[in-house]
């Protein structure tokens, strides 16, 4: 009888470890290691992008910058944002009212003490910023605070 006690517990444990670890684990269609990101990114992009930092307010060109494009992810290129869903939200960082649907993946952020919704991209992981609901009433009324040192423009032809 204590030998299948001892079985039983052990089993469960063994259960609950491997699916803990399994639902935590998510893949990406692109992965790096952190020395390829680091060659491959910028000292400033890589702490953004691979650890989750955030650039100073009013730093990036790309907050002003209103011309017709698409804004992609700056580590895989991943279409994120249109233009057309930009505005100037007054935060210091380029805002949009919504994301390219499917390309931009969503978790919880604990780090300054209460939770707030951050964005990654849904290609390669990178953090982007995070979605706030004080956006534009007449839309969807969320800000995406976007770092703009995550993201490249393509302007359009």
């Amino acid at each position: 009888m204590k030998k299948i006690f001892i079985l039983s517990i052990a089993l469960i444990m063994y259960s609950c470890n491997g699916n803990s670890q399994k639902a935590s684990q998510k893949k990406y269609a692109i992965s790096k290691t952190e020395t390829e990101w680091k060659t491959q990114l910028t000292n400033a992009e890589y702490t953004v992008l691979r650890q989750a930092g955030t650039e100073r307010a009013f730093s990036s060109p790309l907050n002003k910058n209103y011309k017709p494009g698409i804004y992609v992810c700056k580590a895989c290129e991943t279409p994120l944002f249109k233009s057309k869903h930009k505005y100037d939200s007054g935060s210091g960082w380029p805002s949009f009212d919504r994301e390219i649907m499917g390309n931009v993946a969503f978790s919880t952020d604990h780090n300054l003490g209460y939770a707030r919704t951050e964005e990654h991209c849904a290609t390669c992981g990178s953090h982007l910023g995070h979605v706030f609901n004080d956006g534009p009433r007449e839309t969807t009324g969320k800000r995406h605070c976007i770092n703009g040192v995550a993201l490249k423009f393509i302007a359009s032809k």
